[in-house]
C-alpha cells in the first residue's frame, strides 16, 4: 500500500476493490483479532497541530446519487457544510478514495454562506495544494489543502466551491448529506450567486475541514449509521443529533469539534451500505486529528439483518466483541469512548422477537459491562413510557425506527457536556 505525501502529512493511498472484495472473509479477523495499527503509530510520532471542525465519512457514490446534469467534468460545484469548532487558520481534507481515474480540482474556494447558493464575497479566499492552485489526485488517495489563514467562527455555514477538470467515472462523494449542493456549468469559480445552478442533495470529494488546534481545543467523533447520518432531520436545518450536540457545546463556549461519520445504512460487522464501521473505523476515527472522545452508536442495521434466533443470538455476540475492539484501540490512543445504546425498533420494518432480544442483550451489555467509558442512553430518552421497545409517536419519523426533528433534538440535548473534560 502506497504513501503519498500533501501538505506535510503522510496519508495512505487505500484500495477500494481489494477491501470491497475480501470484506466477508475478513471481517470476523476485525471483530476477533487486532486492527492494524501500524498507521495509528505513524500518526502519533506526528505532534498534532490541527483539530477536525467538519468531517464526513466518504463511500463509493451509487449510481441514482451521481451529481446531475452537466457532470462534475469542467463544471463548478459549491457544497455548504456547517463547521463547530472556529480558529484563525483552517484546511480542507478531500478524498477520491473510491475512485477509477485521477480527479483534477483546477480550482477551489471558501468562503461565509450569505443563504442558499450564495456566499459573501468579502469572505471568499482560493486554497492551494503546495503553494499551487490546480492539483490532481490519483485513485484511491486522500489529502489536504495548505493552510490557510482565515477567521473562521465556530457554527458557521461555510461554502466550498470547487472548479473540476478531469474527473472519474466513478466518484467518492457522501450520498446523505442533507444539505443542498449546487452545479453550474462552466467556470464560475469567482461567482458569488450560483441561483441558476443545478440542485442536488449530496456532497462530494469534500472529507473535512480542521483548524489550527490551541491548548483546550479537541473533537469528538461519532461513528454510527443513518440515525447519526440524520435521515428524518430536515434538508438544509443542520439539525441531526451530533448537530444539536454541536450547538449545546457552542452555546456553552466550549471549543469541542463535533465530527459525524455517520453513513446510512452502516453495518458494524458486514453488509450494508459503505465500508464497515470495524472496516472504516482506523480512517474515520483514528486518522481525525485532535480526537479526543468517541461516541460509537451503531448496531442496528446489523441485528435487523438476522433472519432467525441463532444469528441473531450471535450477531449480539459479535457486536460485543466488535464494542470491545474498538474501546481497546481508542484507549491505546488516549481516546474517551461513550457507548450509545441502540434506540427502540417495535413497530418498525425491522421488528421481530428475536430482534428485539438481540437489541436489549446488546444495550445491557453497553450499560452494564463497565467496558465504556460512559453511556449515553439514547433508548431510554427515546423509549415511550407505555411501552419501552417503541419510539415516542411524536419523536419518530413515520417508520417507527428513524427519530424525526423533535427526536433527534431530545437526542443530541440529553448528552452531558460533563463528559467532554
Amino acid at each position: 500500500m502506497s504513501i503519498q505525501l500533501y501538505n506535510g502529512v503522510k496519508q495512505k493511498k487505500s484500495s477500494f476493490f481489494s477491501t470491497q472484495t475480501i470484506v466477508t472473509i475478513i471481517i470476523f479477523t476485525f471483530v476477533l483479532g487486532p486492527f492494524n495499527n501500524a498507521w495509528a503509530k505513524e500518526l502519533q510520532s506526528t505532534p498534532q497541530k490541527w483539530v477536525g471542525t467538519w468531517a464526513t465519512a466518504p463511500q463509493l457514490v451509487e449510481p441514482n446519487n451521481m451529481p446531475p446534469a452537466p457532470g462534475l467534468t469542467g463544471n463548478t460545484l459549491r457544497q455548504i457544510v456547517r463547521v463547530s469548532v472556529g480558529g484563525k487558520k483552517l484546511r480542507i481534507k478531500f478524498s477520491n478514495e473510491y475512485s477509477l481515474a485521477p480527479v483534477t480540482l483546477k480550482a477551489v474556494t471558501i468562503a461565509v454562506s450569505a443563504g442558499g447558493s450564495a456566499v459573501k464575497e468579502s469572505t471568499n479566499k482560493a486554497l492551494t495544494f503546495n503553494g499551487k492552485q490546480e492539483v490532481t489526485m490519483e485513485p484511491g488517495s486522500v489529502m489536504y489543502s495548505d493552510g490557510l489563514v482565515y477567521d473562521l467562527k465556530a457554527g458557521a455555514d461555510m461554502a466550498i466551491t470547487i472548479l473540476f477538470g478531469s474527473t472519474s467515472p466513478t466518484i467518492t462523494g457522501h450520498p446523505g448529506s442533507r444539505t443542498t449542493s449546487y452545479l453550474i456549468t462552466g467556470n464560475n469559480i469567482a461567482h458569488s450567486d450560483f441561483s441558476q445552478a443545478v440542485k442536488t442533495d449530496h456532497w462530494y470529494i469534500i472529507n473535512g475541514i480542521e483548524v489550527d488546534q490551541s491548548k483546550h481545543k479537541a473533537a469528538v467523533a461519532i461513528i454510527g449509521d443513518s440515525i447519526t447520518d440524520g435521515r428524518g432531520s430536515g434538508t438544509n436545518k443542520q439539525n441531526r443529533w451530533p448537530d444539536v450536540l454541536a450547538q449545546k457545546l457552542l452555546e456553552e463556549k466550549k471549543e469541542i469539534g463535533v465530527l459525524n461519520l455517520g453513513i446510512g445504512g452502516n453495518c458494524v460487522l458486514r453488509g450494508g451500505l459503505g465500508p464497515t464501521g470495524l472496516s472504516r473505523f482506523n480512517r474515520d476515527i483514528l486518522q481525525q486529528n485532535g480526537v479526543r472522545w468517541l461516541i460509537v452508536l451503531e448496531g442496528v442495521n446489523d441485528i435487523g439483518g438476522v433472519r432467525d434466533s441463532t444469528a441473531a443470538a450471535q450477531v449480539a455476540e459479535a457486536l460485543i466483541a466488535a464494542y470491545s475492539k474498538i474501546i481497546s484501540q481508542a484507549h491505546s490512543r488516549g481516546i474517551k469512548v461513550f457507548g450509545a445504546t441502540i434506540t427502540p425498533i417495535k413497530k418498525s420494518f425491522y421488528y421481530t422477537d428475536y430482534r428485539e432480544k438481540a437489541r436489549n442483550t446488546v444495550n445491557e451489555w453497553i450499560r452494564t459491562s463497565g467496558r465504556f467509558d460512559a453511556t449515553i442512553d439514547f433508548d431510554r430518552v427515546l423509549s415511550d413510557p407505555n411501552n419501552s421497545s417503541t419510539i415516542i409517536p411524536e419523536a419518530q419519523s413515520g417508520d417507527y425506527l428513524h427519530p424525526n426533528e423533535v427526536g433527534y433534538e431530545m437526542m443530541g440535548k440529553s448528552v452531558k457536556l460533563s463528559l467532554f473534560r
